[in-house]
């Protein structure tokens, strides 16, 4: 029997997951084709939950095929879309179904996305779902109604390292980990430096830290990413590494580059593990692992 994501985020092993992009629309067999990609190479598969707002596919149903065909799913969940109602019918849902992890968010605002008028919900924070997910462990709901069957998941919460100054986000490191994180992805990484000192006051909290390591496709993405996504920052000499690449293969170059930033994650023994986002060039994952030096 496969080991479940908890006890692989237990035994020391340097943890490895992925992401999947579920489509817009109906037509699944893109998705289909890199969860049966990835769902081997990695120790689990995300599957985002319309992210930056634009309504895409929903997260459970990408969860739902990830189990089917035999992969470890991490279910992402935010507030944005939903009341406490349905957050906690869906986590009673998908239980059943076998997804036993989830990764709380609070959510993308409903401004940056591509339906600029529906109205946020919010009705929770991440740390309030973080505490709803331990509440129906307990077999209760938040209206304090026993539950005929309680569930169990391996709940997670996502970090920056990039903030500054970091004093806020150790705040809230903590607390969402008082309130039930058994893990944490991060937001994504490029400077290593900044990244080794947020560690050294992370580590303090002892909880598995993942390190998020997004695909740079070329020098444009990346300036655009500085200028318009907040808690990233591609230092300059990955930018010019990437405008430096002859033409036509700067795909590669950001392939070489999340490689080797995985390797030396992985040899410093920074963090935990790390989650890859190819965000649209899922094939290129395997790709990333070898040049990374892992199998």
């Amino acid at each position: 029997m496969a080991r479940s994501f908890r006890d692989i985020l237990n035994s020391g092993k340097f943890v490895v997951t992925g992401e999947i992009g579920p489509p817009k629309g109906t037509n699944i067999d893109r998705m289909l084709r890199h969860i049966d990609l990835l769902k081997d190479k990695v120790d689990a598969l995300n599957v985002t939950d319309h992210q930056s707002s634009v309504m895409r596919f929903p997260s459970i149903g990408g969860a739902l095929a990830i189990v089917e065909r035999g992969g470890e799913a991490i279910l992402q969940m935010t507030c944005r879309d939903r009341n406490r109602l349905a957050l906690q019918a869906e986590l009673l849902f998908a239980y059943t179904r076998g997804i036993k992890n989830v990764l709380c968010l609070t959510g993308d605002a409903v401004v940056v996305g591509d339906h600029k008028t529906a109205k946020g919900v919010f009705d929770l924070d991440s740390s309030q779902l973080l505490r709803m997910v331990r509440l129906l462990e307990s077999g209760k709901d938040m209206g304090g109604n026993d539950l005929d069957g309680a569930v169990d998941f391996c709940a997670g919460a996502i970090v920056t390292p990039e903030a500054d100054p970091p004093g806020p986000q150790l705040i809230k490191f903590g607390k969402k980990i008082d309130a039930g994180a058994e893990f944490f992805q991060t937001q994504a990484i490029y400077d290593l430096d900044n990244f080794r000192r947020f560690m050294e006051l992370a580590k303090k909290f002892k909880v598995p830290v993942l390190a998020g390591i997004v695909l740079l496709t070329s020098a444009p993405m990346a300036r655009f990413m500085n200028k318009n996504v907040p808690g990233i920052f591609v230092p300059q000499p990955l930018i010019d590494e990437l405008a430096s690449a002859p033409k036509g293969e700067a795909l590669k170059k950001g392939v070489e580059i999340a490689g080797r930033m995985i390797r030396e994650i992985k040899q410093e023994k920074l963090c935990d593990g790390v989650h890859i986002m190819a965000i649209g060039k899922e094939e290129t994952v395997p790709d990333i692992l070898k040049a990374a030096g892992m199998p």
